[in-house]
């Protein structure tokens, strides 16, 4: 048992180093960025990898030629992409129009297989609940959505109006899950009796009441009580049931 034990550490460590360097080589890309090929063409050199670790039935020479092999097929393929175009639009695909001018394109919206209550659902996730609102809104590659509001629904920037601003700032947090973050008030050039006045200046007496708190950029404080005390809660449900 001992000695299958080390043979399973030394795979792990090959299993490991070969896909750091493969990703390494590979480039970086964010989550939210990749194609459904590349997730699941990555989910695939993982169980690879994991495979390479633990199956001992097998020699570890087979499992490395064929992660070395996935890796260099999506490198080739990453290459082939960026170089011709017309090819990347074969293997990757191109971005869909699925509203226009306020309208849904069924035909186009069934090629994407994207059922109407998630295309809503994306449209909420860009803040974007008024349907008539949208000049367009696009199905990218990777499946997210892009929407551009119809120009009298955008929002007026400070440089519209002629303005002056101030630099952007962000914001910090002080209080997590009943918890003072004194480090980050001192950050914020704060104090704890400075918190506490806040806190009683909203009728808060006990800290453990706030959920989460933090200074805003304008240096106002931000407080969300565990409870809340909305009263009627909107329903997004279509339907009575448990759940």
């Amino acid at each position: 048992m001992l000695d299958e034990a080390l043979v399973v550490i030394v795979r792990v460590v090959i299993s490991f180093f070969s896909l750091l360097i493969f990703t390494r080589i590979l480039g970086k890309q964010e989550v939210g960025q990749l194609t459904f090929f590349d997730y699941i063409n990555g989910i695939t050199i993982g169980s690879i990898a994991a495979t390479l670790a633990t199956d001992l039935s097998s020699k570890v020479w087979a499992h490395w030629v064929g992660l070395a092999g996935y890796a260099i097929l999506t490198g080739v393929l990453q290459y082939v992409t960026v170089k011709n175009r017309y090819l990347g639009k074969v293997l990757d695909g191109e971005p869909t129009v699925v509203i226009e001018n306020g309208k849904i394109l069924e035909k186009n919206l069934k090629k994407m297989r994207i059922k109407m209550s998630e295309l809503m659902m994306l449209l909420r996730d860009k803040g974007v609940f008024d349907i008539t609102q949208v000049e367009y809104a696009i199905i990218e590659i990777n499946g997210g959505l892009s929407v551009l509001q119809k120009a009298n629904n955008l929002p007026v920037t400070p440089k519209d109006l002629h303005i002056p601003s101030t630099p952007s700032r962000l914001s910090t947090e002080v209080i997590q899950d009943g918890i003072v973050i004194e480090q980050n008030l001192k950050q914020r050039k704060k104090d704890i009796d400075w918190l506490n006045g806040q806190l009683k200046g909203r009728g808060i007496t006990d800290v453990k009441e706030v959920a989460y708190a933090l200074i805003l950029p304008n240096e106002q404080l931000y407080i969300d009580k565990y409870e809340d005390h909305i009263g009627d809660e909107a329903d997004m449900g279509d339907y009575e049931g448990p759940y």
